[in-house]
C-alpha cells in the first residue's frame, strides 16, 4: 500500500545546497509528487542566526508513518544535520511530516505561517487538500 505524506522542509545552514540535495535523495528514494517554491522566512524562537529556507513536498511511500519519520531523520542526518542544545537553532536540514494520507499529523500546520504557506501552496499546485477532524493525533 502507498501511502501520501506532505513533508515540511527548512534549513538555513548553506539552504540552497541542501535543498538541492534534499530533493535529490528524496526524488530518487521516494515517488515525488509536487514541490512548493521555497520560501525565504526568519527565524523563529532562537534569533541569532540566518534566516531559512521553507518549502513543501508531496511524496509517495510504501513505509509506515513511524518508518518513514525514521526515515526522515536518517535523511537529515546524511544532510548534516547536528541537533543542538537549541531546538529551533540553525539546521542543514529539517524534514517534518505535516499530513498523512490527507490528515493533518502536526500542529505546526497551524502555528507557523513557515509551515502553512509553503503546504498550502503545494496543496493548490497539486489539486489536493488535507482534513483535520479535530485533535492533531501524534502516532
Amino acid at each position: 500500500m502507498h501511502h501520501e505524506c506532505v513533508i515540511s522542509l527548512g534549513s538555513n545552514i548553506e539552504p540552497e545546497h541542501h535543498f538541492a540535495r534534499a530533493l535529490d535523495i528524496l526524488s530518487s528514494e521516494c515517488e515525488l509528487v509536487a514541490h512548493s517554491e521555497a520560501v525565504r522566512t526568519a527565524p523563529v524562537g532562537f534569533q541569532q542566526q540566518p534566516d531559512f529556507l521553507n518549502a513543501a513536498l508531496v511524496v509517495r511511500t510504501t513505509l509506515e508513518r513511524r518508518a518513514f519519520k525514521a526515515y526522515l531523520k536518517d535523511v537529515e542526518h546524511r544532510l548534516g544535520r547536528v541537533r543542538g542544545l537549541i531546538k529551533s537553532g540553525p539546521r542543514t536540514m529539517d524534514l517534518d511530516i505535516v499530513a498523512w494520507d490527507g490528515e493533518i499529523v502536526d500542529e505546526s500546520y497551524f502555528q507557523h505561517d513557515y509551515v502553512r504557506g509553503p503546504v498550502d501552496a503545494v496543496l493548490a499546485d497539486s489539486g489536493r487538500s488535507l482534513i483535520s477532524a479535530g485533535p492533531v493525533r501524534h502516532n
